[in-house]
C-alpha cells in the first residue's frame, strides 16, 4: 500500500472512532447495583470502569453493545457478558444493576 493510501486509511479510522464517540450508545452512562455498591460506567469511548465498595477502579476494560448483549474484556485478562433485559436494567455477571 502506498504511503498516501495508508495515510488516509488511518485518518478515516481516527475520524470513525471521533464519530463514534460524538454519538454515545443509549445505554452509555452509569449503572449501579440497589444497594449502590457496585458502579459500573460504560464511557462513550467504548471503555467501561467498574467501583466496588470503596475500590472506585477495581476493574476497566473495554466493552462492544450488540443489540441489548454486552460483552466486557478486562484489562486484567478475563471476560463477562450481560444482557440489558429493559431499558433501565442491566443483568450482568449474576448482578442487576439499574441505570443511574
Amino acid at each position: 500500500m502506498e504511503k498516501s493510501a495508508m495515510l488516509t486509511a488511518v485518518l478515516l479510522a481516527i475520524g470513525a472512532e471521533f464519530a463514534r464517540s460524538e454519538t454515545p450508545h443509549p445505554y452509555v452512562g452509569m449503572w449501579v447495583t440497589a444497594d449502590n455498591r457496585i458502579r459500573h460506567e460504560l464511557l462513550p469511548n467504548g471503555r467501561y470502569v467498574e467501583a466496588r465498595g470503596e475500590r472506585e477502579r477495581a476493574y476497566e476494560g473495554r466493552y462492544e453493545i450488540n443489540g441489548t448483549y454486552i460483552e466486557y474484556w478486562d484489562d486484567s485478562g478475563f471476560t463477562a457478558d450481560g444482557e440489558f433485559v429493559e431499558p433501565d436494567v442491566l443483568h450482568h455477571a449474576g448482578m442487576v444493576l439499574y441505570r443511574k
